[in-house]
């Protein structure tokens, strides 16, 4: 090749660099392709690669894998940032089918004798063996990487942890990190090294060794906003939500400011704490900060401020997005279930509908459950055989909805002929809810059935016995309560504690039944007492028959005055200026009696109560409560 032609190559391969790096669209970069073609430059391997890279990788529009693939294979000799490119791109797509044609790829790479795997192949390569979890083929790479001497870069080593982190293989990549990070070489800390320490850390919370990670966390010579991630989510996606909440409390006061993904990961603690100021905070924050409420933060802000009893401000959420996809749909539609509007519920499904969104098996348990939760018997069957006319088959989940709906309208035959019809066999859940039903409505026999199929279902857990034992306590049979007890003695089976929590302040102060341990117990001991006496002056009387012991009825009234969302509202009213609305969390449900005198209490000190039991939230103002008693 001459200097001139050289030159005007260079020209042609410069000009149409220029212009594929300017496309905004997949069409565009056909009619671009199609050019090339035509005049013979696509032969050379960088326009080509250009393409291919374009349609692969692009960032501006959507790209197109299939395309890419057509571009690839029709490339003579492809060099090895076309074949880095193609690999890279199959990987990125996150399906496990592209993943293992990634691996494909790669192995037709090695088979070449044009082109040779270099540092940037193996990251993508590691990411296909994670994502498919071939840890036998990722050891394989591994070997080949250090034959190719490259072990040591940081990129390349940080996936090859990352890999046997994903692969389950804890050990493997514990070798590799303390071969390459030394923990007493702290000053020396660098990028490299904070991303190995990051994967570590988010390995040892996947396998559930918290104390590990927790561990390793504290170690750390300089910790990113990734390192604080991974604690935070880890900890609340296990349940550990008091510990995410306390995590994310310390990193505020640190240098590393929370992000987008800190948010997202801190609000489903927020939301089962019911800790509404901090979650206001991080809604204030992201606002301040300039962070998109998109439709994976909206939807978790709207599922925190309905968690948390503030309906009114879930709505303004959801109403404010400018986009909303079926999850944002979920978390209001669900929102207005658990708060007992469920015509509200209703027409949201219907308004999802008509903008063109289809409802997927999440939505329609959270309807479902709305209707149930209100009676409305007849919209539940509807909705519930509108799965089957938009094609959605019903899983166990909708099967329970509408076996607790059936129940808790009394109509029990319907509700067990359900379950002897449906497709699946009934699991806990299903019998749990309508061994309820059975108790509610005073049916002991049939009760009596459903709770001994679940005690061998599952003998260890409390739910089964404590009903069987309710009902027959609720009829005065003791012997049978004393039977009931004593096999759950013999199981080492334990009935979960009332538990209720208040947050005041940004603080949750948390109350089991009978609890004297609050520093200001006396004043709350004192309260109680008040509220008592201001309760007999209406004429109110326990309702003892809530009270499953062998006890006179100063007994039972006494054990009644304690239960922990009471003691809870005590320390409710004395922390806080007249009017102001109290909102109390429980893990089990809340009694009749303390259903009945939240009622009076809310009228006696003009004060709005809402409460969160282990089913729904009840509003209790001047008198009344939004479940209109159906609960």
């Amino acid at each position: 090749m001459n200097s001139t032609t050289f030159h005007n190559h260079a020209l042609a391969f410069s000009h149409n660099s220029s212009v594929i790096s300017k496309c905004k669209s997949m069409r565009h970069l056909r009619q671009i392709h199609a050019n090339l073609i035509k005049t013979g430059l696509i032969a050379d391997p960088l326009v080509a690669s250009q393409v291919l890279k374009f349609s692969a990788l692009s960032e501006h529009c959507r790209r197109d894998i299939q395309y890419a693939h057509k571009v690839f294979v029709q490339m003579p000799q492809p060099n090895c940032f076309s074949w880095n490119t193609i690999i890279r791109a199959l990987v990125e797509v996150g399906d496990n089918g592209y993943s293992v044609e990634a691996l494909n790829m790669f192995y037709l790479m090695l088979e070449s004798e044009f082109v040779e795997p270099n540092k940037y192949t193996f990251p993508s390569v590691l990411k296909a063996c994670a994502n498919v979890g071939l840890v036998e083929v990722g050891k394989q790479v591994h070997g080949m990487i250090r034959k190719y001497g490259i072990e040591r870069d940081e990129f390349v080593l940080s996936n090859l942890v990352r890999m046997y982190v994903l692969c389950g293989e804890m050990a493997d990549a514990f070798v590799l990190f303390e071969d390459n990070v030394s923990r007493s070489d702290c000053k020396k800390m660098n990028l490299g090294n904070v991303v190995l320490w990051n994967v570590m850390i988010d390995g040892y919370v996947r396998a559930g060794k918290f104390s590990v990670a927790l561990e390793m966390f504290n170690d750390m010579p300089d910790r990113s906003v990734v390192s604080w991630n991974s604690m935070i989510s880890g900890y609340a996606q296990n349940g550990f939500y008091k510990e995410a909440m306390e995590m994310f409390r310390e990193m505020q006061m640190g240098d590393v400011c929370p992000n987008y993904v800190t948010l997202v990961s801190v609000l489903p603690a927020v939301s089962r704490l019911g800790a509404l100021e901090l979650g206001k905070w991080i809604h204030i924050y992201a606002l301040r900060k300039g962070i998109e409420i998109d439709e994976v933060l909206g939807s978790a802000l709207i599922d925190m401020y309905s968690s948390c009893g503030s309906i009114i401000e879930a709505l303004e959420i959801f109403e404010s997005l400018q986009h909303k996809n079926v999850i944002t749909w979920n978390a209001m539609i669900n929102g207005f279930a658990m708060h007992g509007q469920a015509k509200d519920a209703i027409n949201y499904f219907w308004r999802m509908e008509q903008v063109g969104l289809s409802a997927s098996d999440v939505t329609y348990i959270s309807v479902l459950t709305a209707c149930s939760h209100a009676g409305l018997v007849t919209e539940g069957k509807s909705i519930f055989n509108h799965m089957h006319k938009v094609g959605l088959e019903p899983r166990i989940e909708h099967y329970g909805c509408m076996v607790d709906l059936l129940g808790r309208a009394g109509l029990l035959e319907e509700a067990k002929q359900l379950i002897f019809e449906m497709p699946c066999t009934a699991d806990d859940v299903i019998l749990k809810a309508f061994l309820g039903a059975c108790k509610l409505h005073g049916n002991i026999d049939l009760g009596k059935r459903v709770a001994n199929e679940l005690m061998e279902m599952s003998p260890h857990d409390s739910g089964s016995y404590v009903a069987l034992s309710n009902m027959y306590a609720s009829l005065g049979k003791w012997e049978e309560v004393a039977d009931v007890r004593l096999r759950m003695k013999e199981l080492d089976v334990r009935k979960d504690p009332g538990c209720s929590w208040i947050e005041l302040d940004g603080v949750v102060h948390e109350f089991l039944v009978e609890d004297d341990s609050h520093p200001r117990n006396k004043e709350i001991q004192y309260m109680l007492k008040e509220i008592s006496k201001q309760l007999s002056l209406t004429g109110y009387m326990s309702d003892t028959k809530q009270v499953f012991l062998n006890i006179d009825d100063d007994e039972k009234a006494s054990a009644l005055h304690y239960h922990s969302e009471k003691i809870a509202l005590a320390f409710g009213l004395i922390s806080t200026s007249p009017k102001t609305s109290l909102r109390i969390f429980k893990n089990l449900r809340i009694c009749y009696d303390c259903h009945s005198t939240m009622k009076l209490i809310s009228r006696l000190y003009k004060r709005k109560i809402v409460i969160r039991d282990r089913k729904r939230f009840h509003h209790f103002e001047n008198g009344s409560c939004s479940c209109m008693d159906y609960w």
